[in-house]
């Protein structure tokens, strides 16, 4: 799968652009607070179905703008594919090929691309909503109809947290309501934790394998799923066991109004050699695992569709030491890259394409 081109109007402060993507890797360049990232926001956007920076679409409309568009061409094994997005206030308009699209699953679910950030460290270091919100947004590329079954889920713990909400402040709450959302936040409970176990069970044989590589041998890195229910059943099994969990833990939800129990609340337990990492791996192991987990990320997307997602680097190369920068240029050769980097110049070399930021312009130089 390769980036061919990214528009933008009206986008953060991207007034106008129209930036055109090789093979390899395409680096853009140039000072603090110029646009980089907005770059690598908006294609990523067609990716996750949105930002990565803010979960208020308005913040990325340019000040005193009615709206922003942004679109994206690529090139996958179906295909030459377009999609456009536009918000303009209360008017949102998704097309795919020029043809209007109704929601963001529709518009997203062919174009595939890996996220490096500086933000990933969270994974390790962070809390278990990090590491769910990664699981989420990795599945959801995976398996997209997960991304149906996990907004169904959460429609459902929505409605019965509201009813348990009522329950512990005295209000009024209707049992039979109770029970009904209780049992549908129950059904795609199981589908989202199976999905969640299928995937990552495929991630980890890739992330034990390239996280040896990263340390030579030293450090073998596995995932493991912390869950309410027990691994290894069908969905009609795994429904039931959250039933009864729903069932026998409502008397203490009541009392604190809210759902304790289900996928919202799982977490992944990373661990190098058969030791929990948080509160002792270092930051050259934080990073070795982040980068083990997003380069993994991509080889499953290659196994599922047969090609390679886009990988798109934001600032991600001056985080690392020079060992672990190398590595990952060196596991990212033949998969098309956009980097953006403020200091560059060790970076030229490796490019196919040069995207220079000048006056609000990008100026591309192919090789």
């Amino acid at each position: 799968m390769k980036i061919k081109r990214f528009k933008a109007e009206n986008f953060r402060n991207i007034e106008k652009c129209d930036i055109e993507f090789t093979d390899g890797v395409n680096l853009i360049y140039g000072g603090n607070a110029l646009g980089k990232t907005n770059v690598i926001e908006g294609i990523y956007l067609f990716s996750r179905g949105r930002s990565f920076r803010t979960a208020q679409e308005k913040d990325m409309i340019k000040y005193d703008a009615p709206g922003f568009r942004i679109s994206v061409d690529y090139e996958s094994l179906d295909g030459v594919t377009s999609l456009e997005y536009a918000n303009f206030g209360r008017e949102k308009r998704r097309r795919k090929n020029g043809y209007p699209v109704k929601s963001a699953k529709e518009m997203i679910e062919g174009f595939k691309a890996i996220l490096f950030h500086p933000d990933n460290l969270s994974l390790v270091k962070g809390g278990p909503e990090e590491r769910r919100a990664f699981l989420n947004v990795a599945a959801a590329q995976y398996y997209p109809a997960y991304i149906s079954d996990y907004a169904r889920f959460s429609r459902a713990l929505e409605n019965r947290n509201a009813l348990l909400k009522n329950a512990s402040k005295g209000l009024y709450w209707d049992e039979g309501e109770l029970v009904a959302w209780s049992e549908s936040m129950a059904e795609y409970a199981a589908y989202v934790y199976l999905t969640r176990i299928e995937y990552l069970k495929k991630l980890e044989v890739y992330v034990k394998e390239i996280g040896l590589r990263i340390s030579d041998g030293k450090e073998e890195i596995s995932l493991e799923y912390e869950s309410d229910v027990t691994e290894g059943a069908d969905t009609e099994n795994i429904k039931k066991e959250y039933v009864r969990i729903l069932t026998s833990s409502l008397e203490k939800e009541m009392i604190v109004g809210t759902s304790l129990y289900g996928p919202q609340r799982d977490d992944i337990v990373i661990k190098i050699n058969g030791h929990p990492t948080r509160g002792f791996a270092s930051q050259g192991q934080q990073r070795s695992i982040v980068l083990a987990m997003k380069l993994a990320e991509g080889e499953v997307i290659r196994d599922t569709f047969g090609e390679y997602p886009v990988f798109l680097l934001d600032e991600m190369l001056s985080e690392l030491d020079e060992g672990r920068r190398r590595f990952i240029l060196d596991s990212l050769k033949g998969k098309q890259t956009v980097i953006t980097a403020c200091e560059c110049e060790e970076m030229k070399p490796l490019a196919s394409n040069l995207i220079e930021i000048k006056d609000g312009q990008y100026v591309s130089a192919y090789r």
